[in-house]
């Protein structure tokens, strides 16, 4: 079995990309910008990034004021992120999609599977997707992935015509990876060529698929990604529902550069594609562990061969032998040789020595056993913990053993690292499973792997394990536009320093600059008013200031997740995952959930206030005092958002949108949910 499931990992890990196109004609289904938009577009980004260059070089050279360097220091900074920011902006936009509304017709026949994904939503909600993905009119199978395990759901789905899965006895005791490993469950227990992925409050249009699959004519495609579009907000969406500054120039602009990546939900994926990468991501981690299991076993047997116990002449030249059976090992998988064969190898020969020797010495075997059992725990424990393993790799590599002892742990460390990835549910994991954010993960690798996406018109900690600057197979536009999306979440600190800046001024006289003179207006001003120009001009009416505020009015949010995706991936503190409420919780007060909000906003109005009143009592400069009380009424008005989605009550069906404004492609949900980017970020 080893070497079977060994041998199609090789395959795979050769051959992950994509297959190549062929030679039938397909349907082109890009269509750029319009000519003359995409001129004055281009002309824009770089006047924007001329005039922000300038600005903040001036800044940075001649306007700090060194006697306040505690305020002036972090907001150049942040204005300096502001502009990196705008940057990956606007080399997004340089290559801006705009595809046309009727996508290639679909092959007929394709397999497809349609996943809704729930776990402790309501019955009635999810059902009511059911019916919905029923309805699809392109022929399919629907499935309900019950994390929950819930029989009434089972029964209730099944009544309707829908597929039940839930996970098996496997998963008790493993890592579960929240929707990630409800995922990859799912597609091990599935068929389809293609599959649909649904959230438990998404209902599809019936037409979706006839829709979206015609774009996996080209063999390359990967997965195509679709916007949400809620047909049941207000046409004011006071709490960023359609996210239309995210789903509308930005994603299209990282379509542009094939970066889009999948969003966790509403988009369709090719089963081949995800299994290569499943395949290729159980050999990578295999080996990894192997490389790393002989590397120490090496140095042990080094160590053990300076013994005392190892005087003896028949034990040295034993430990040599395992030693160089390590080296060989390591040779052998150096020159892309089998992980199992190399393993087995070594296996044998430590297997060997300690059969030869266990006799002459088995008391101090014992002693040494239990000790190591006290420090480490049993062995068994090591093929079912990756961190037990990791454990036992670094105290193995530090502690000096008895020959004997030494063997038999090396030995069971060559078990903990076998080719059955037993500390897992199951050996292959498509889906990415190192964070929450598995869905951006997942895209990325595909990405790298040579894989493309499509735009059909949750992320801090995938940067920390896996940055897209440096991931190999990336091109660079594609790991900028990745990083654009995890750079973004940055900004809740910067938010605070731009709250903070006219705050000192207005109650404590303090200004981060040497004076507001006219090179101070005639830098700052123009790139304003180019930045502002670019966002118009690349959403091309899509009204994107909703999102700016909610981009500024989310600081702990955004703050929330750096630190937390930072505490887990360099101090090995628990990431939980909460699944986002799909109604309104009974009982749940929105202003607790505000309170820095606010304090910010509190604080903006009193330094307003006693900003006017120091000017007038002559204690402040007019200038200064004018431009930031203006600074602190645009933190205020872009704060104010907050307003309207704290007093938020729910959907009234006289807001609802005609069908026919309606995006064929489009979801719609039964309750009205927050921004998609603070659902990525919770």
């Amino acid at each position: 079995m080893r070497s079977q499931l060994e041998a199609t990992g090789r395959t795979a890990a050769a051959e992950t990309g994509p297959p190549p196109s062929g030679d039938r004609q397909l349907v082109d289904a890009t269509e750029r910008v319009p000519t003359r938009r995409r001129l004055l577009l281009r002309a824009v980004i770089v006047l924007t990034l001329v005039f922000g260059l300038n600005y903040v070089a001036w800044r940075w050279l001649f306007s700090l004021n060194w006697e306040a360097w505690w305020i002036a220091v972090p907001l150049v900074a942040a204005e300096t992120y502001s502009l990196v920011d705008v940057t990956l902006f606007a080399i997004a936009a340089w290559r801006s999609l705009d595809r046309p509304d009727i996508p290639p017709e679909p092959e007929a026949g394709l397999s497809v599977d349609v996943f809704i994904t729930t776990y402790n939503e309501e019955p009635e909600l999810v059902l009511a997707t059911v019916r919905a993905a029923l309805a699809i009119s392109y022929p399919h199978r629907t499935w309900v992935l019950d994390d929950g395990a819930r029989p009434h759901l089972r029964q209730a789905a099944e009544r309707l015509g829908a597929g039940y899965i839930c996970r098996g006895a496997e998963w008790e005791g493993k890592p579960r990876h929240a929707k990630a490993g409800n995922l990859n469950n799912a597609l091990q227990q599935t068929q389809g060529e293609f599959f649909l992925v649904l959230d438990a409050d998404q209902m599809p249009h019936p037409d979706i698929l006839d829709r979206i699959l015609g774009h996996f004519r080209d063999p390359k495609v990967a997965f195509v990604q679709s916007p949400q579009w809620f047909g049941n907000v207000p046409n004011d969406d006071p709490l960023g529902s359609q996210a239309p500054l995210f789903y509308g120039p930005i994603m299209q602009g990282k379509d542009g550069w094939n970066a889009a990546f999948f969003c966790g939900s509403n988009a369709v994926m090719r089963r081949e594609a995800l299994m290569r990468l499943g395949v290729a991501g159980y050999v990578a981690d295999t080996e990894r562990r192997v490389r790393r299991a002989f590397a120490v076993g090496q140095r042990v047997m080094r160590r053990a061969r300076r013994h005392p116990a190892a005087r003896d002449e028949r034990m040295a030249v034993l430990l040599a032998r395992v030693q160089e059976a390590f080296a060989e090992g390591r040779r052998a998988l150096a020159q892309g040789g089998s992980i199992a064969e190399a393993t087995y190898r070594v296996q044998r020969q430590a297997d060997a020595a300690v059969r030869a020797l266990v006799a002459e010495d088995l008391a101090a075997v014992a002693a040494d056993l239990a000790q190591l059992r006290a420090e480490l725990g049993p062995h068994e424990e090591l093929r079912e913990d990756p961190d037990a393993f990791e454990a036992a790799v670094d105290y193995l590599a530090a502690r000096d053993l008895s020959p004997l002892a030494a063997l038999e742990s090396v030995r069971a460390l060559l078990e903990a690292a076998n080719v059955d990835r037993a500390h897992e549910a199951q050996p292959i994991m498509p889906l990415s499973t190192i964070s929450v954010t598995e869905d951006m993960s997942t895209s990325m690798r595909l990405h790298a792997t040579g894989w493309t996406s499509v735009y059909h018109q949750g992320t801090i900690q995938v940067m920390l394990r896996e940055n897209p600057l440096t991931m190999r197979g990336l091109r660079p536009a594609q790991g900028l536009m990745y990083f654009g999306t995890m750079w973004s979440y940055l900004s809740g600190f910067a938010a605070v320093v731009y709250f903070a800046g006219p705050l000192v001024y207005l109650l404590v006289g303090v200004l981060p600059v040497h004076a507001l003179s006219t090179d101070f207006f005639a830098r700052f001003i123009p790139f304003m008013a180019l930045n502002q120009t670019l966002f118009l001009i690349a959403a091309n009416g899509v009204p994107t200031w909703r999102g700016q505020q909610y981009s500024l009015a989310l600081f702990p949010t955004w703050i929330r997740a750096c630190t937390t995706a930072a505490a887990n991936v360099w101090f090995g503190r628990p990431l939980g995952f909460a699944v986002t409420p799909k109604t309104r919780q009974a009982g749940s007060r929105p202003l607790r959930l505000l309170w820095a909000q606010a304090i910010a906003a509190l604080l903006l109005a009193v330094a307003v206030l006693l900003g006017l009143v120091r000017w007038f009592l002559g204690l402040g400069e007019g200038i200064g005092t004018l431009v930031n009380v203006a600074w602190a009424f645009y933190d205020l008005l872009l704060l104010s958002v907050l307003v309207g989605a704290a007093n938020y009550r729910g959907f009234d069906r006289r807001d609802e949108p005609s069908t026919s404004t309606r995006p064929r492609t489009a979801f719609l949900r039964p309750r009205a949910r927050r921004a998609e980017c603070a659902r990525r970020a919770e």
